[in-house]
């Protein structure tokens, strides 16, 4: 009597530890991926995250980024500084969406894709359209963005498109192309 008490406590036992661990909130449960879910299927229904120049990025409200090209800047209101490259970023923007869209929470970060190195930002007045203002639904625009880098990491960057409020924390996309001209 007293084994079949005790089999049928630590079967319960088991039971019980099984079912804590199946649904908990614990980063074990995070590490393993359910049998329903397909690494195909996830990834097939969402936009690249890691795209080279002249390719579109939407988010789930609409906005569409492109990042077109990037060339060394000849609209100079003061020279760059000795061993610096200064150079625009083009972008096309537009939203397909049903809302208008904030451009003030759409940012860009540049870095160096050949040997590392961080990119400065600086505004070239001449010629400068910078992200600002609202852009209504079913429209679209180019709009610029300048920067600097040591010559020495090369011409091969990174553009990697940000949005704040409603998309902190998630994954943004990454343009990856060279600095022409």
């Amino acid at each position: 009597m007293r084994t079949r008490v005790t089999v049928a406590i630590a079967a319960l036992l088991v039971a019980t530890l099984a079912a804590c661990n199946n649904t908990g909130s614990g980063e074990d449960n995070k590490a393993t991926p359910k049998p329903s879910q397909s690494p195909t299927a996830a990834t097939s229904t969402a936009p690249s995250e890691h795209l080279t120049f002249n390719k579109g990025y939407t988010w789930p409200d609409g906005l569409n980024v492109s990042v077109i090209d990037a060339r060394v800047s000849t609209y100079y209101d003061e020279a760059p500084q000795a061993g610096y490259t200064g150079f625009r970023v083009l972008l096309y923007v537009s939203n397909e969406g049903q809302k208008p869209v904030d451009l003030h929470g759409v940012t860009l970060l540049v870095d160096g894709a050949t040997t590392g190195g961080e990119a400065l930002h600086r505004t070239f007045e001449s010629g400068s359209k910078p992200l600002e203002g609202q852009l209504a639904p079913g429209t679209g625009s180019n709009f610029t963005d300048d920067w600097s880098m040591k010559t020495e990491y090369g011409k091969r960057i990174v553009v990697r498109v940000q949005r704040v409020a409603d998309y902190s924390g998630q994954d943004f996309p990454e343009f990856t192309g060279d600095v022409t001209g």
